[in-house]
């Protein structure tokens, strides 16, 4: 089967996501005749579910938990290609071209560049550094809208059911297989809101330190619970 016809399934955890839920269901409509797109919500507290089943398909997961939501979306998929999405990001008009271009240059994965929306220019650094961190590393965060083949994705055992972390797992395990993790031209908009709401340096900050605690074998449940 020609890469160009693989499909694409777009996979989003959500939880308590209301207020910004409606804006990202507008961005995807352009898409939906294009690919599957599948909302998985890990118990939602506020009326997130309603909100999305009037306009698309949402699952619930057996299990709370970024990670967990995923794997479970990722089961319930079709598609050829799983592309994992935050319910804060948004999609350039090009997003699945982009895709399709990559997977046709022989890549089993890659993510998006990141532009946050944000006039501040710590934003605009961190954004830069995110790019610049999948070329020089090979470590891409979900925020960056990682998309892979399916085979691939199962090969790896999908997302470690972690409480955090599982995006720079499972880019570790791509990095630890030798694959390249290709970068897209167009770039994902990104909100700022959790950076907003403990102080842009500060979380940015305790990020960095929360990695190097992971990356050193720290504990993984008190890892998320600093997080928190």
């Amino acid at each position: 089967m020609s890469t160009r016809l693989k499909k694409i399934s777009v996979i989003i955890p959500v939880y308590n996501e209301a207020p910004v839920i409606n804006q990202l269901m507008d961005n995807l409509d352009q898409f939906k005749d294009n690919c599957e797109i599948i909302f998985v919500d890990g118990g939602s507290k506020d009326n997130t579910k309603s909100i999305i089943e009037k306009r698309y398909r949402v699952a619930v997961s057996p299990k709370k938990g970024r990670a967990n939501q995923m794997n479970y979306g990722a089961s319930l998929s079709k598609g050829d290609i799983l592309f994992f999405l935050h319910a804060d990001s948004y999609l350039p008009n090009n997003a699945l071209e982009e895709i399709h271009e990559i997977i046709n240059r022989g890549y089993r994965v890659g993510c998006f560049k990141i532009k946050f929306e944000s006039k501040s220019i710590l934003m605009k650094i961190c954004g830069f550094m995110s790019n610049l961190r999948v070329r020089l590393r090979n470590i891409a965060f979900g925020d960056q809208g990682i998309f892979i083949l399916r085979d691939y994705f199962y090969e790896l055992g999908g997302f470690p059911e972690i409480p955090l972390m599982e995006d720079y797992q499972l880019s570790m395990d791509i990095k630890a297989d030798g694959e390249k993790i290709a970068i897209a031209r167009a770039k994902i908009k990104t909100s700022e809101r959790r950076f907003v709401k403990n102080g842009r340096l500060r979380t940015m900050a305790r990020m960095q330190r929360l990695q190097y605690m992971y990356r050193k074998g720290g504990d993984i449940e008190k890892i998320a619970n600093l997080y928190k």
